[in-house]
């Protein structure tokens, strides 16, 4: 894979991470981060939508009248998330009850719809996969890194594993103000590191 491949990739991860940089996508990141495991599965139902609609536009992009562009991504989108819905109902039904209403929501992510008519509508599609991707893998990282973080401080463990007993833990961080509090430290934080690698 040549350089300006791999730099689509890494846009996504770091450039233009969709939530500590370009702060979208913020109701799932919010609602579903209260584990790790929780935050981790939204992350990846994400990157399959992500890569499965960016494909499918950047393929069918020439096809699409311009005057229903949009209804069209959306319709191509929500039968991606329609596949990870029925697939998590069937062989995850205790993941899916606990991610609940945030999982069709997905067709509405302005993270999703976004790079639909930012990016795949005006490339290729192995270009298309490497955005979607990219941009998956980074959404993916920041909401398992926020759900671990939250989890850690308000249980005292992370990822089943025990890190601390839990009548140490902090309540407010498993519950909404939590999320809140979490994420701005980290917004904080990986804005410190951009400009530090600049």
């Amino acid at each position: 894979m040549n350089n300006s491949k791999l730099k689509i990739i890494l846009n996504g991860l770091v450039t233009e991470n969709p939530t500590f940089v370009l702060i979208l996508g913020m109701c799932p990141t919010l609602a579903t981060t209260s584990s790790a495991i929780n935050g981790m599965s939204m992350g990846l139902a994400t990157l399959f939508v992500l890569v499965g609609s960016n494909m499918a536009i950047a393929l069918l992009k020439n096809v699409i009248p311009d005057k229903v562009r949009i209804p069209a991504y959306v319709v191509v989108i929500a039968t991606f998330v329609s596949i990870v819905e029925m697939t998590m109902q069937a062989y995850l039904p205790a993941l899916y009850e606990s991610l609940g209403i945030f999982i069709p929501l997905i067709v509405v992510n302005c993270i999703v719809l976004g790079r639909a008519e930012a990016y795949a509508a005006k490339n290729t599609v192995f270009d298309s996969f490497l955005d979607g991707l990219g941009i998956g893998l980074g959404f993916t990282f920041a909401l398992t890194l926020l759900g671990a973080i939250r989890e850690l401080l308000g249980t005292g463990k992370t990822l089943g594993m025990i890190v601390f007993p839990e009548h140490y833990g902090m309540l407010i961080f498993v519950l909404a103000p939590g999320a809140f509090i979490a994420l701005g430290y980290l917004i904080a934080v990986f804005n410190k590191l951009k400009k530090k690698t600049k």
